[in-house]
């Protein structure tokens, strides 16, 4: 701002002719001040939209990659599903025969196998006893039985497995019929 007060090596005759221009001038540059000040606040709050913008693409990505990484590890557990099946199959097999020595390695393999998809993720679906849910279970049978609830899990032929909650192949099941109706 323009002060009240001259300067004293300025010629107080010119003084008095720059007077109205001099003020014009001050009125000019207050208004460019505020102009460039609103500018400048325009020009943050668009800088903060585009670091907010970007924080949120991060962080989106972020989340892809690890839904790429978690649908790739799903893959390759759902592949060695059969192959757990298989060795799960030849220990009830080698149990029954005379080769004992051999069922302690398989079942050390088996076990190997199990820690392995369990630290990515993977539960077995263990729903003997339990009520049929078709979420999570696949009747391939039913059976008659007259002591267990209608719809209960009798037998499981082939177990089902869960991955970070989802489930990636339901449990092949026979259910109960004939029995007392279960209580909700």
């Amino acid at each position: 701002m323009i002060s009240g007060k001259k300067r004293k090596d300025v010629d107080p005759e010119l003084s008095d002719d720059l007077g109205p221009e001099l003020e014009f001038r001050g009125d000019q540059l207050i208004a460019d001040l505020e102009d460039a000040r609103n500018e400048a606040a325009v020009n943050l709050e668009t800088a903060r939209r585009v670091q907010a913008e970007f924080e949120n693409y991060r962080k989106r990505v972020s989340r892809e990659q690890e839904a790429v990484v978690k649908r790739a590890c799903e893959r390759v557990v759902v592949n060695l599903l059969p192959v757990i099946d298989s060795l799960e199959r030849a220990i009830d097999h080698v149990a029954s025969s005379e080769a004992p020595e051999s069922l302690e390695g398989m079942k050390m393999v088996l076990s190997q196998l199990l820690d392995v998809v369990t630290k990515e993720g993977v539960t077995q679906i263990d729903p003997y006893g339990q009520p049929f849910d078709p979420l999570s279970h696949q009747a391939v049978g039913q059976r008659e039985d007259v002591a267990v609830p209608d719809g209960t899990v009798v037998e499981v032929y082939q177990r089902g497995y869960t991955m970070h909650g989802r489930v990636v192949r339901p449990a092949s099941v026979v259910v109960s019929t004939g029995g007392p109706a279960r209580e909700e």
